[in-house]
């Protein structure tokens, strides 16, 4: 039983996205059959390179983006249920999450036609893995102090420099970095461009980094005389800070930014069922996770109308993902609260490792796709009060 989709909607869905539903219901049940909660509750940092190709059969990855192109041509809020199903149900999706979220849609708004031409059917078919380079080591969420360089010269462009904290680097085919073709970190968000970079490029190094969970979806890339070709910039040379906030949009408004701990509270919520004596506490718990989940829910589904009207709704976005963050941390102590309390329960083993796994996890979640401290400053300037 998933908490989230027995949960009525408030904002409905278009019956023809709806209608998505039930096959991808089906495929997952068939697919995740028999795996445990514990692997389930790393979702979008779960990386399976088949699981992702197996998608890509069905016409689910690019589903928004041009059938010229390979995808499937639905709209924003297909891709909403996509997802939803996918995250509720703790698939493990990072391999093709960011290339089909965020490069896929970038190359398409910015790229070239012979960009388009060549990457995006790759990543409709699950096999081009793209990561983001945007931190720094020594810079962390001021993206507009970035050194990493791009220097033009006969043969395209000459990149030096290092990225860091980048999700599934190591694992990844392409990077697209934000980095700088003129000017000094002083000039802040003046002369960044974005390019694509072949990750198997000499000059390249790539070096996991491992986290409280144990496992290893971070990494820290270093750029040492990469030659780039002339067709690797993506956009306007110079325009790589606007792209890159279009680009944030895509990131911060799905419902990637509330499932996060949903293994673990339809995990908990599966053995309260399973036990028969629910507490009042434990029923109020319950109702208040389902409660909150439900606005947010609605608040990405009303962000989802904006992008399907290729809207960029940046400061809403950094909201979304503000709140959403919030209430995915909360969950792992509210609900070890519980488990503790039920002290002569029989806890399961695969509920307490899930517990344990998304407490460990659970600090970065308000570290990736933005810190907190960056977003609220996006939504007081986007209030007028900075």
């Amino acid at each position: 039983m998933s908490l989230v989709l027995e949960s009525p909607p408030i904002h409905p869905l278009p019956a023809e996205d709806e209608a998505l539903r039930a096959e991808i219901k089906a495929f997952i049940a068939e697919t995740l059959d028999g795996v445990p909660s514990s692997a389930r509750a790393r979702s979008w940092m779960g990386f399976d390179a088949e699981f992702s190709r197996k998608l890509g059969e069905r016409g689910w990855i690019g589903l928004t983006l041009p059938k010229e192109y390979g995808g499937s041509e639905r709209g924003a809020f297909a891709r909403f249920v996509l997802s939803e199903e996918l995250l509720a149900s703790g698939a493990p999706v990072a391999a093709h999450w960011i290339a089909d979220r965020q490069s896929g849609p970038l190359i398409l708004r910015f790229g070239t036609e012979t960009q388009r031409q060549f990457y995006i059917p790759r990543i409709c078919r699950g096999e081009a893995f793209f990561c983001i380079g945007m931190s720094e080591p020594n810079s962390g969420s001021d993206l507009a102090s970035v050194r990493t360089t791009a220097v033009q010269n006969a043969d395209g462009w000459k990149l030096n420099g290092s990225k860091i904290w980048t999700t599934n680097g190591h694992r990844s085919h392409y990077m697209i970095a934000l980095v700088r073709t003129s000017g000094t970190p002083a000039d802040r968000n003046a002369g960044l461009s974005q390019f694509i970079i072949d990750l198997q490029a000499p000059g390249v190094t790539r070096r996991p980094i491992m986290d409280l969970a144990g496992d290893a979806h971070f990494s820290e890339i270093h750029f040492d005389d990469v030659q780039l070709g002339p067709d690797t910039l993506v956009g306007e040379e110079g325009a790589g800070w606007e792209q890159v906030n279009a680009e944030l949009a895509f990131e911060r408004s799905g419902p990637e930014r509330i499932y996060s701990s949903m293994a673990l509270t339809d995990a908990w919520i599966a053995w309260l069922q399973a036990r028969g004596d629910v507490t009042e506490s434990e029923t109020l718990l319950a109702g208040q996770i389902s409660a909150r989940l439900a606005v947010l829910r609605s608040m990405s589904l009303a962000l989802t109308e904006r992008l399907s009207r290729h809207e960029s709704p940046v400061i809403e976005a950094a909201l979304l993902k503000d709140l959403g963050t919030s209430y995915e941390q909360s969950i792992p102590a509210l609900v070890g609260e519980m488990v503790a309390a039920a002290v002569d329960a029989d806890v399961p083993a695969d509920l307490l490792a899930t517990l344990d796994y998304v407490t460990a996890i659970s600090p970065s979640y308000s570290l990736r796709g933005g810190t907190r401290e960056i977003l609220r400053g996006i939504i007081a300037r986007g209030l007028g009060l900075r």
